[in-house]
């Protein structure tokens, strides 16, 4: 029971901050042009990435221990859909993440601003794909009831 509840806290967190970036954060940080959104995203990138990084890999790790205990496929499937973030942000977000992380990087250019709304729908898959493991699990640990 207690690596369901790990399970359950690490994909929800997970998702509820990708939920929280992908509907406030980031448009509003868009809305506030992209002199301050191009400033702002290397200071929260800093903070954001070691919690989503943490709580995706408890959940995920302890979803594979409750389908390897238990053999129920949903475990299994939520915690792969939640490891996908892996593939997720090394092949579509990193790439945007590595220009506007650079030193290089000019704040103030449109080249930066569109990097910005790039990013937005790269991210929004990650939260989907999160949210839709949430709901896995969810129904996996109602189903073990």
């Amino acid at each position: 029971m207690i690596l369901q509840a790990i399970a359950l806290f690490g994909c929800g967190t997970f998702f509820g901050a990708a939920f929280y970036i992908s509907v406030g954060q980031h448009p509003a940080a868009l809305e506030a042009g992209t002199s301050v959104a191009a400033r702002f995203f290397p200071p929260m990138y800093k903070r954001a990435a070691p919690m989503q990084i943490a709580s995706a890999l408890a959940g995920s790790i302890a979803g594979l221990i409750v389908w390897y205990l238990s053999a129920s496929a949903m475990w299994l499937v939520g915690a792969l859909l939640l490891l996908s973030f892996i593939p997720i942000t090394l092949f579509f977000i990193k790439p945007v993440n590595d220009v506007l992380l650079g030193p290089e990087n000019d704040p103030d250019s449109d080249a930066t601003g569109e990097l910005l709304k790039q990013w937005g729908p790269k991210h929004w898959v990650r939260t989907i794909v999160s949210g839709v493991s949430f709901l896995v699990y969810l129904i996996a640990a109602l189903g073990t009831q």
